[in-house]
């Protein structure tokens, strides 16, 4: 079984990857916390934006702001022309057939909630059953288990091996005849695994089942393409790739976008009413209810540009180095435990790690008064986590900016912790 990130395609770019020259495009990592350079190793949570992406949503509301879809006077006619030209971004970004599979959501968990409000409302029934994995974030565990309950229908877990990998020796038990959904996350959020989705995948539609990835943490840090990976629905957040909080993307096959029902009602998803009843706009308006986050559509499109021009492939490059580099060194703590695949090819970006004496929050907040941000918690995973026997971990997670030398600072400012902590 191969979990690298070969499944999909490679995308060159145009910008050498310079790592100080793509640090000089980010304003916040001038800051001083502390009295330290900040070092930002919380990535998985939320990325830091370019100046490139700031400026396209002031530009936005100095220069265009107006509703989309509305007007005929210049304004509106320029946003709705940059809102269209950043969904068509993102659709090539994932590869997609068409833009109008791309939906605007506010992030992925609404996405997912989306799926399971409509499509999977109107498809799964009394003793069918859904498919998930032990390492999925809470808004792909939550729908589901509300969903199945509703529904009088199976909810099935595919286990993390103690290996931190996707145990898949029974899908072929796990996913029958009866299975209506396929959803898993592409990367754990927890664990850094890249899962293989296009096996799955194959599986799924052996069985007439369809198949929703959460791509939250693989679409920043790899090349993904819905085409090559087969799959039916994906969602992700820009905020985690370099673009704004507040809107997210669901990518959905056609066919089944077009057969689903409104996710709201109001505003531009609607082609004519009457006082006795009403008829859908098409796709994707029909799912985009009322004013939609123009600004925020754009910035995203900036973003993708600009990981465009750095290339996905350059980017899941410089990220396995440093993941490489990061266990290596972290190796050298005998006092912490990495969670997930110690193969580091078979991961993304992000190393939970659980210290043997210090609790994650006093290890995170030790590491903030050395300028260092980390993410402590169950990372919204808390059955995962609790697998573990733990309440809490702590997790570093890389992009585009980071380095080998802030790499060196967190495992000398664990050093450093250690040492205040036996005093």
């Amino acid at each position: 079984m191969n979990n690298t990130y070969s499944e999909t395609a490679p995308a060159a770019g145009t910008r050498k990857f310079d790592v100080e020259s793509i640090r000089s495009d980010f304003p916040i990592l001038a800051r001083k916390i502390n009295g330290r350079n900040l070092i930002y190793l919380d990535n998985a949570a939320t990325s830091q934006k370019p100046r490139q992406v700031i400026k396209s949503l002031t530009d936005y509301y100095e220069q265009t702001n107006a509703n989309v879809h509305r007007g005929v006077h210049t304004l509106s006619i320029e946003a709705t022309d940059e809102y269209e030209l950043a969904r068509s971004k993102v659709a090539n970004f994932i590869n997609a057939p068409r833009p109008e599979e791309v939906i605007w959501t506010r992030n992925t968990s609404e996405s997912l909630n989306l799926v399971a409000a409509t499509w999977a409302e109107q498809n799964v029934g009394e003793g069918d059953n859904i498919v998930i994995t032990a390492m999925e974030h809470h808004s792909n565990i939550v729908p589901w288990q509300q969903l199945a309950a509703r529904k009088k229908a199976e909810l099935r877990y595919l286990a993390a091996g103690e290996d931190g990998l996707l145990d898949i020796s029974n899908l072929e038990s796990i996913v029958d005849s009866r299975t209506r959904l396929v959803a898993m996350t592409h990367m754990s959020n927890v664990l850094g695994t890249v899962n293989p989705v296009r096996e799955l995948a194959d599986r799924a539609h052996a069985v007439g089942a369809v198949i929703l990835v959460d791509a939250a943490q693989s679409v920043p840090h790899m090349p993904v393409d819905v085409r090559s990976l087969d799959v039916d629905f994906l969602c992700f957040s820009a905020h985690k790739m370099l673009g704004p909080t507040g809107i997210g993307v669901l990518w959905g096959r056609y066919d089944l976008l077009e057969e689903m029902p409104p996710y709201m009602f109001g505003g531009d998803m609607i082609l004519e009413v009457t006082y006795e009843d009403a008829n859908w706009n098409k796709l994707p308006y029909k799912f985009e209810a009322g004013t939609p986050n123009i600004a925020d559509a754009i910035a995203t499109g900036a973003a993708v540009d600009y990981l465009n021009d750095l290339g996905m492939d350059n980017v899941w490059l410089h990220e396995q180095e440093l993941t490489v580099y990061a266990m290596e060194k972290f190796s050298a703590l005998n006092e912490v435990k990495i969670l997930g695949p110690k193969d580091p090819t078979l991961r993304g970006g992000v190393v939970s790690f659980i210290h043997e004496t210090i609790h994650p929050h006093d290890l995170g907040t030790a590491l903030d008064q050395q300028g260092i941000a980390i993410r402590t918690g169950h990372h919204c995973a808390m059955p995962l986590i609790r697998s573990f026997d733990v309440v809490a971990a702590a997790r570093a997670s890389f992009y585009i900016y980071n380095t080998k030398s802030e790499i060196d600072a967190l495992v000398n400012g664990i050093r450093e912790t250690e040492g205040y902590f036996s005093r």
